[in-house]
Formats: structure tokens, C-alpha cells, sequence
């Protein structure tokens, strides 16, 4: 979490440590982030940034649709629904008549209408598609009272895939197939800044969540969420394994002094290197005081002092810029991560 700290404006750290816990404790242990989403929406503060239970789909729901579904199955398609042309590049139609352009116009119809027959013979309450939907096949989901979302977005059908336990289809030739729809409490339409967005709710896999993220412009937002996703990569491999070690750059420092003692003992070229790798994992303690803007020269020797001292639980206080016992300031990092 001292990523996460470091990044962020001091009213907002317990904010986001809250909010990057709550999601990763929502996975309930299976580590899956592909059901934590992050969007970014310009405007307010970073204060106003929430979590919100399920998923949000930045898209719009279809007009003529209802705005909201209450326990629905939902079909989650990678379909072409305009109508299903044969698509050979460089072919023409050559016709009489404009009455044989009708007749063309209407078989590409009735193609259409077999198919939407077949994806209603599903019986879905929510229709969901990769592609575009063209506006007579939405005209009939519609009149069947189903809700239809179109061209969405790559990954939010992988993670709607995921967390309403359902199929991505292509061809509708199964009706009976169980796991081909999943499961949705409520699918809504509401405001988030200026724009609309859906949310899923009640997931029939409920560990999905999306944390919605407001700030005053977007290279904020941007900062923020990269210190958001850097927490919880950390906080999903502690929760994998729980082993923990002192942070504050203690581990570093600890490990430098032990690799110059090796170093010591060794002759030749093979002892120069040692050196280095020494040296190179006490820039690290030095990174972290940088970051806060503190002398790193300084704090780097009174932390190596203390430690050589027998104050092996010694490490960086970013609160103040010294040496503390993060023993006593409860500053840990995952053991996994450090490894």
C-alpha cells in the first residue's frame, strides 16, 4: 500500500485503501481481477470516487427498450445483426426491376426475422451484443419485450461473460442449452457526471465489482488509477499467500547489508558484482524517500545505522520523512510481491 500512499493527496489515502480492499475481499479469495473494473469519469473530486456493487457498462441501453430489468436472463451475443448480406468484396447485384430490389430487400428480412425468432426462442429478458443492432432486429427484441444493449465494448463482454455465468454466442441453434443465458437481480440505467451508463446488480457470480473513479481532470484520474490497480495487484497476492514483511524499505536495506557481508568474503570480479547487486537494492529505501520529496541521503544512512544497531524492525516513516519502527506503525508489505 506504500505505492498507493505515496501517490495520492492525504485526505484521499484511507478512501482509496478502503476501496481497493473492499474489492479484492469481494473476490472471496479466487484472485480473479478480471471482476474488478476501473472507469474514470471526469468531474468532482477524488473524494467522490465509490464502489459500486456489480458491474457498470459504459454504454446506453436501446430506445424502446424498458430502463430497467429486475431478475432477468441475459444473452451475452458476438452476432452481425444488420442484415445478414453476403459480404464478398468488389460484388455487385445487377436487377431489372426495382421490384426485384424489393424482393432482395425482403429475403434479407426474413433472414433477419429467423434469427431473431431463434435468439427469442432462448427466452432472454436482455439482449447484449458485440456488434452493432441494426433498427429492425432491435424493432423486434423490442416489441418482445426484450432490452437490448449494443457494440459493447470487447472487455466488458469477457467480464459480463464472467460474472453472469453465461455464454458468449454466436449461433442460436441450442435453445435448450442451460448455460448459454446467465443471470442478472437488476440491470439499470443511471448518470455518472454527464454521462449514462448500465448496472448490473445481483450477479448470479456476485465477487464483480467496479469502482468508479471522479477527479478534477484526467491526468489525475489516470494517477489514480494506476496507484489503485498497483494496490490491488498487491492486495490479490496477499490474499493468496498471508505471509507479510516490514515496509518502509526495511526489507531492502536488510538484504543489502547481509549481500556486503558476502561480499567481504569473496575475491575477484565475482566480489565487485555482489557489491553492485548491494548497492542496487539500497536505491531502492532511496526511490521511496524521493517519491515523498524527503532527503534520501540521510534518511537511507540513519536507516542502515539503526538496522546495523540491532533495530532490525526499523524502516522509512512517509508520514515524517525519518526512521521509525514500522513495527509500531503497522507499515507491512505482501511477502509474495517483495519475493
Amino acid at each position: 500500500m506504500t505505492t498507493l500512499s505515496s501517490k495520492l493527496l492525504l485526505h484521499d489515502r484511507e478512501k482509496f485503501a478502503d476501496l481497493a480492499v473492499d474489492s479484492v475481499l469481494r473476490l472471496k479469495g479466487s484472485g480473479n481481477m478480471d471482476y474488478i473494473k476501473l472507469i474514470k469519469k471526469a468531474g468532482g473530486t477524488l473524494s467522490d470516487s465509490f464502489i459500486a456493487d456489480g458491474l457498470i457498462l459504459e454504454k446506453t441501453i436501446s430506445t424502446g427498450c424498458a430502463r430497467s430489468a429486475k431478475n432477468c436472463r441475459v444473452m451475452v451475443a458476438n452476432t452481425p445483426m444488420d442484415h445478414d448480406k453476403i459480404k464478398i468484396m468488389g460484388s455487385k447485384v445487377v436487377t431489372n426491376s426495382i421490384k426485384d430490389i424489393g424482393e432482395l430487400e425482403e429475403a434479407e428480412r426474413r433472414k433477419m426475422k429467423n434469427k431473431v425468432d431463434k435468439i427469442l426462442a432462448y427466452k432472454p429478458d436482455v439482449f447484449i451484443n458485440r456488434q452493432l443492432v441494426y433498427n429492425y432486429p432491435e424493432q423486434l427484441l423490442a416489441e418482445a419485450g426484450v432490452m437490448v444493449i449494443e457494440h459493447a465494448d470487447f472487455d466488458g463482454m469477457e467480464r459480463l461473460s464472467a460474472v453472469l455465468g453465461s455464454q458468449i454466442l454466436s449461433t442460436f441453434d441450442d435453445p435448450e442449452n442451460e448455460e448459454a443465458l446467465g443471470t442478472c437481480g437488476s440491470i439499470d440505467e443511471m448518470m455518472i457526471g454527464e454521462d449514462k451508463v448500465i448496472k448490473f446488480a445481483g450477479c448470479s457470480r456476485n465477487e464483480a465489482c467496479t469502482i468508479v473513479l471522479r477527479g478534477s481532470g484526467q491526468h489525475i484520474l489516470d494517477e489514480a488509477e494506476r496507484s489503485l490497480h498497483d494496490a490491488i495487484c498487491v492486495l490479490v497476492s496477499a490474499v493468496k499467500n498471508h505471509k507479510t514483511i516490514y515496509g518502509g524499505g526495511n526489507a531492502e536495506m536488510r538484504m543489502s547489508l547481509a549481500v556486503d557481508e558476502l561480499a567481504k568474503s569473496m575475491s575477484g570480479k565475482a566480489s565487485i558484482a555482489v557489491e553492485a547487486f548491494g548497492k542496487a537494492l539500497r536505491s531502492l529505501p532511496a526511490t521511496i524517500c524521493e517519491n515523498g520529496g524527503y532527503d534520501a541521503a540521510e534518511i537511507c544512512t540513519n536507516l542502515r545505522s539503526e538496522i546495523v544497531n540491532g533495530k532490525d524492525t526499523y524502516g522509512i516513516n512517509m508520514f515524517g520523512g525519518v526512521v521509525a519502527d514500522m513495527k509500531e506503525l503497522g507499515v507491512t508489505e505482501c511477502f509474495r510481491v517483495k519475493e
